[in-house]
């Protein structure tokens, strides 16, 4: 597989020499600043794939072309955002850059609870906490309809968690919530997330499904024509979260996309970690079922708990059996190989990497660190070196 880095654009601190040093040969990134639903200019994409060509990488991945909250609602200016996402594909595809990473979560990227949760050995992990969720949704935020959602034994045991949460605590975890998300360039505050929120009151999880096919029958032809390939990601958490439907989350949802539309450029990305912090989620089997139309794999690993809690663990720990869903992916790579693809590499990047030594206080975004990253893609290119070796495979 290749392997390849996020990286969030000059800004980042952990810059593009990082990567190479961690070993990345390709580039994940997106035109950041102009993330907002505009056309993406040619000689914006330019610019950006001759810096990544400059520090001795390609730029493999887009990730991502923003999908507004018009288009996902359908409202406003979606017609028009449409057509500017199909620009942006079309710029991409003259460009070289052919695989894009997109998805469909409504208003929210992945969630987490605290992005500095404490590690046994040292060093810190992303973590979302169900009961602090619920204590926020319902007590916090006091969304309207909030209680329906959660377990009367979950509500009280927010309830005594908040009593223990000082005002401090209590700002964080809203901070967490709704005021943090990796290269955005706003962020809400409790009002307007309610506004936000309130666009969704109608929109059931059978309607923001149509809404994505909707989507998918307009963009996948445009993508197919600009010989670009389409990865949708997968909700993260994989199940509802304040209220909002949720249409990315099992192995039922990723047939039903790929069957929509049988093209090559509509394909998924397999992160086995949003799709991993479910429980209904056999990540090895969906590697191997869906292997013909991963066009890239986020791996990482997490631990679950009873209540529906999790964390971020090491990379070749958790729930998810690591070693088998790679070895899926490379028997993939040797098919292609074997018919002559074009796209016989899938390219793979570490993801949501623990902040270890000099990562913490650095100001490297939570889940985007240096060290925790560059161990995780060690860890992983040894099981593909491992693998490719004759009879080693699990």
């Amino acid at each position: 597989m290749k392997q390849t880095w996020r990286w969030f654009g000059p800004d980042d601190p952990v810059t593009l020499a990082h990567a190479r040093q961690a070993g990345a040969d390709g580039i994940v990134t997106a035109l950041h600043h102009l993330n907002d639903g505009r056309a993406w200019p040619a000689d914006e994409i330019a610019a950006r794939k001759a810096e990544i060509e400059a520090a001795g990488m390609n730029w493999d991945v887009v990730e991502s072309v923003i999908v507004h909250e018009d288009i996902k609602t359908r409202t406003g200016d979606f017609r028009a955002l449409i057509d500017n996402y199909k620009a942006s594909l079309r710029a991409l595809g003259a460009a070289g850059v052919s695989t894009v990473c997109y998805n469909f979560m409504a208003i929210t990227d992945w969630t987490r609870t605290d992005l500095d949760w404490p590690l046994p050995r040292g060093g810190t992990a992303l973590r979302f906490d169900i009961v602090e969720f619920c204590a926020y949704d319902v007590l916090v935020l006091e969304r309207p309809g909030a209680e329906a959602d959660h377990p009367a034994e979950r509500i009280e045991a927010a309830r005594r968690r908040l009593t223990v949460m000082s005002e401090g605590d209590q700002a964080r975890l809203e901070k967490n919530l709704i005021g943090w998300v990796p290269a955005r360039e706003f962020v809400f505050d409790r009002a307007s997330f309610r506004r936000a929120l309130d666009r969704y009151r109608d929109l059931t999880a059978d309607g923001l499904r149509q809404n994505l096919l909707s989507f998918l029958a307009e963009i996948v032809p445009a993508a197919e024509e600009a010989g670009v390939r389409l990865a949708i990601h997968p909700d993260d958490p994989p199940f509802p979260l304040f209220g909002l439907p949720r249409v990315v989350s099992s192995a039922g949802d990723a047939r039903a996309i790929l069957a929509a539309q049988e093209s090559p450029a509509n394909g998924l990305t397999l992160c086995t970690g949003s799709y991993g912090a479910g429980a209904h989620n056999d990540l090895p089997a969906m590697a191997k079922e869906f292997a013909g139309r991963i066009h890239f794999a986020h791996l990482r690993n997490t631990s679950r708990e009873p209540d529906g809690s999790f964390y971020e663990a090491e990379h070749l720990d958790g729930d998810t059996d690591m070693v088998a869903v790679v070895s899926a992916l490379l028997d993939e790579e040797h098919r292609r190989k074997a018919a002559g693809r074009a796209d016989r590499e899938i390219p793979m990047r570490s993801d949501h990497g623990h902040a270890l030594i000099d990562d913490v206080g650095h100001g490297k975004s939570p889940g985007y660190t240096w060290i925790g990253r560059l161990k995780g893609l060690a860890e992983l290119r040894g099981v593909m070196r491992a693998l490719e070796r004759p009879g080693m495979e699990p």
